[in-house]
C-alpha cells in the first residue's frame, strides 16, 4: 500500500499515554512502583476480565496478569516481557491492584538483612557440630 509511512520496525501505533488514558500517575492513592518491587497474582483477587467496579481489563492488563501467573516479577521484568515502557507497566500495575488481581511486595533492603560475618558463624557453627 503505498503512502504507508509506518512499518514493524516503526514500533507500536497505539501510543503509551493511550495504554494509559493519559494517566502518567498510578491511581488515585498514588502507589510508587520500584523498579525491583515483586509482582504476584492475588489468587484472593479479582479473576476474570472484569476490574473494578466490572470495568473491563484492556489488553495490556491482561498482558501484565498472564506474566504474573506463571512466577513473581518485578516491575522492570514485567516492563521487559510486556515490552511497555516502565511508566506505563507502573500506573497499569495500579489499576491491577486497585482491582486486586495483583499484590505488591518489596524485597528486603540490604540494611534489614543480617550480616554475612553472623551467618558465616552460624554455619561454621553448625559444621562443627
Amino acid at each position: 500500500m503505498e503512502g504507508q509511512w509506518y512499518d514493524a520496525e516503526a514500533g507500536p501505533l497505539v501510543r503509551p499515554y493511550a495504554m494509559t488514558g493519559g494517566r502518567t500517575k498510578p491511581g488515585p492513592h498514588g502507589v510508587r512502583f520500584d523498579l525491583i518491587a515483586l509482582v504476584v497474582v492475588d489468587p484472593d483477587g479479582g479473576e476474570g476480565a472484569g476490574g473494578a467496579a466490572g470495568v473491563p481489563l484492556g489488553p495490556e492488563h491482561r498482558a501484565l496478569l498472564g506474566l504474573c501467573r506463571s512466577e513473581t516479577q518485578s516491575v522492570a521484568e514485567l516492563a521487559a516481557e510486556a515490552d511497555l515502557p516502565v511508566g506505563v507497566v507502573r500506573v497499569l500495575l495500579g489499576d491491577l491492584l486497585e482491582a486486586g488481581h495483583v499484590k505488591v511486595s518489596r524485597p528486603v533492603p540490604p540494611a534489614q538483612l543480617p550480616d554475612e560475618r553472623i551467618l558465616r558463624e552460624v554455619i561454621e557453627g553448625l559444621r562443627a557440630l
